[in-house]
């Protein structure tokens, strides 16, 4: 066969003869959703396991109290967007809505179970939507379990409508941030973004994020140093404006509610070294042991060096990763890193009950000190930057190792150092999955209970049952219990 002058063959292989590979070419679309899928049908399971059976059958706080007494008395309708605590909690209040329709002596294993959907979710969005930052989808899988695996979630925010609300936290950043590729995935984001909205207060934190679904996206493939900007229409840009609208209502409707409901927690006032100490103590410590009180015990023990290598080797990767990340993944970088920190000072400034006075404990405080349910948000937020960061890392090394430019040597560490963040991350996941101790894992069971009363109730059906919750009670009519006999 005659050859074209100038035009050398190309090798069945892939390579061009130069010895440069050719990009490789992304998987088929419908594998994303079917991921995603995948992924909701694993996390709602894990979630699931990790909470234990008595945690599971146990209803918590709120949930048998001011949610279940206000939608039996209000109905859906006046409850949805009614203010609990100086904010809305519209997606905890459909859950516990969703249980009522559910037989009584269930209510504990609906709410749970609709509870560990939620979480699912979430975690299945991140997967889609953190896309144009992690394109690798083995990164962006665990990236996608970190509500799911966090080592302090069974402790007390899994699994109830009461704290369901943290977990918004995580999926903000990446409704925000996304650029959306159509209108009905904008109206999808839109939706999502109105509910975590009107769900989280905090949410308000991320608002700049917004600037970047505006933007167009830069296109960095593996082995590529020139950066493509998309060019893209004013009708593509509009496309962020179903998000950007239902963000600000959202936002602003929290906003309102806080300034004119009165919060019924006593505000707090924590030293700089409450926070400080309390972050290394809490978020940070608890993402390699849940039960905190070891490590808390080690420091008395060896000192604040535990604590403080651990949070000096954080910094480090986090920002080695902003020095090489493109401008989309370090907004979002620092969005993680720093609404952590945020999301635990706001918590210790609005609850005075929050402060556990980390800064002051003496051997003996350190040693019996317990995880804090408001170090559960920040850690999320924390181990969602970490592993962004080591993705960013192995993307970045790996995209440029092969490559013989001079100083290319450099990006080897580079990936090397984000596997071994990944592994870190996976590890520490892997030895506190199993269930444990929790806020509920001592009952009392809930079902046991209404069918213990199902006679009393039939005997007189107008009586109104006292149920046992942990850690209060719950007010149920005798009429719920007969409804389904």
């Amino acid at each position: 066969m005659e050859r074209r002058a100038g035009r050398s063959p190309t090798p069945p292989s892939g390579r061009r003869s130069s010895g440069r590979s050719v990009r490789r070419a992304p998987g088929p679309r419908w594998s994303e959703p079917v991921l995603a899928l995948v992924v909701l049908i694993g996390a709602v399971a894990t979630t699931w396991w990790r909470l234990g059976p008595v945690s599971r059958g146990t209803v918590w706080a709120e949930d048998g109290g001011v949610f279940l007494r206000e939608r039996l008395a209000s109905g859906v309708d006046g409850t949805l967007l009614r203010p609990y605590a100086g904010y809305l909690h519209l997606v905890p209040r459909l859950v516990v809505d969703v249980a009522v329709h559910r037989p009584v002596e269930q209510y504990a294993l609906t709410v749970t179970a609709a509870c560990c959907v939620v979480v699912a979710a979430v975690a299945a969005a991140v997967f889609l939507l953190s896309r144009d930052v992690v394109p690798r989808r083995w990164l962006r899988l665990l990236l996608a379990a970190v509500p799911v695996v966090l080592p302090m979630a069974p402790v007390e925010i899994a699994g109830n409508a009461a704290n369901l609300h943290w977990y918004a936290l995580v999926l903000v950043p990446w409704l925000f941030a996304h650029r959306v590729r159509s209108w009905p995935g904008a109206a999808v984001v839109a939706v999502l973004a109105l509910a975590a909205t009107l769900t989280e207060l905090q949410s308000v934190v991320f608002l700049p994020l917004l600037v970047l679904a505006w933007q167009p996206l830069a296109s960095t493939g593996p082995g590529r140093h020139v950066r493509r900007v998309r060019s893209i229409g004013a009708a593509a840009r509009l496309r962020a404006l179903p998000v950007t609208v239902a963000a600000v209502v959202g936002c602003t409707a929290q906003v309102v509610t806080a300034s004119t409901t009165e919060r019924p927690s006593e505000r707090g006032h924590p030293s700089p070294a409450d926070v400080v100490a309390g972050y290394l103590l809490q978020p940070l410590a608890g993402l390699w042991d849940r039960r905190v009180a070891p490590v808390g015990g080690a420091v008395a023990d060896h000192g604040g060096w535990v604590l403080v290598v651990p949070a000096l080797a954080v910094l480090v990767v986090l920002v080695l990763a902003f020095l090489v990340g493109p401008w989309r993944a370090r907004a979002l970088l620092v969005a993680f890193a720093g609404g952590s920190v945020a999301v635990w000072t706001a918590a210790l400034l609005a609850n005075l009950s929050a402060n556990g006075r980390w800064g002051t404990l003496d051997a003996a405080g350190l040693a019996a000190v317990g995880p804090s349910r408001y170090a559960a948000a920040a850690g999320m937020l924390l181990l969602s930057a970490l592993v962004v960061a080591g993705a960013l890392l192995v993307e970045r090394g790996t995209a440029r190792s092969g490559e013989t430019r001079p100083g290319g040597a450099v990006h080897v560490p580079r990936s090397a150092l984000g596997r071994c963040v990944v592994a870190l991350v996976v590890t520490t996941s892997v030895t506190n999955a199993a269930p444990g101790a929790s806020t509920r894992s001592d009952g009392p069971e809930w079902a046991p209970q209404v069918r213990d009363a199902e006679p009393a109730c039939r005997a007189d059906p107008t009586r109104v049952l006292e149920v046992r919750t942990a850690p209060w009670s719950a007010q149920v009519p005798c009429v719920l219990v007969l409804r389904d006999r």
